[in-house]
């Protein structure tokens, strides 16, 4: 039994679930200040003493939105490091392999998307730990002879956060570009440059 006394099953978590996704939508869409419990309610057909079952507060379902998308795309990025004694000409393709999971979270998940790496209190702060994180991974995938120990690593994850961060906005979000072709783009300039080798 789940609080207040009712079943927690299946029908629960698609509830729950549905609340989630709901939420995500009218925060994305409205803003935090904007969102109303009772408009979310409404739009999932249930009760508003069905939506305090799961959930203490807007507050509540929000920064559960927001933990989500923090820890997938932590997660993303973890996996996106190097593993030692790869063959350097597959290097561009397990980089590329690594960013296209990020965008295609992105791509899959706008709402959750624009709220925590737009909209949310701590979103500048979700973007710090990230180029924090990706630079521990080029650190590591120096000390694995992968890359440049002239390269300034701090300003290499700063700028790569920075391009995932607008090029989402502007390219990946509207459909302009899919998962895979951007980050392919993205990983030919950083490993080769913009420079013209016919010259």
């Amino acid at each position: 039994m789940g609080q207040r006394g009712r079943k927690k099953g299946s029908n629960g978590e698609q509830s729950r679930a549905l609340l989630l996704s709901i939420a995500a939508n009218e925060f994305a869409e409205n803003g935090y200040h904007d969102t109303k419990v009772s408009s979310i309610v409404k739009r999932a057909g249930l009760t508003q003493p069905t939506f305090y079952l799961y959930f203490q507060n807007k507050e509540a379902i929000f920064q559960e939105l927001v933990e989500l998308f923090r820890e997938n795309l932590f997660s993303l990025t973890r996996k996106s490091r190097l593993e030692p004694g790869m063959e350097l000409s597959s290097l561009s393709d397990r980089i590329t392999y690594g960013l296209a999971g990020i965008f295609s979270f992105f791509k899959e998940n706008p709402d959750l998307t624009k709220i925590g790496f737009y909209e949310s209190a701590i979103a500048e702060e979700m973007k710090r730990e990230l180029a924090i994180q990706i630079e521990e991974n080029l650190t590591s995938e120096v000390q694995n002879g992968y890359f440049s120990q002239a390269i300034d690593m701090c300003i290499f994850a700063e700028s790569l956060v920075g391009i995932i961060e607008r090029l989402t906005v502007t390219k990946l979000l509207p459909g302009l570009k899919q998962p895979n072709r951007l980050a392919e783009e993205i990983v030919d300039i950083f490993l080769n440059g913009i420079i013209n080798k016919n010259n």
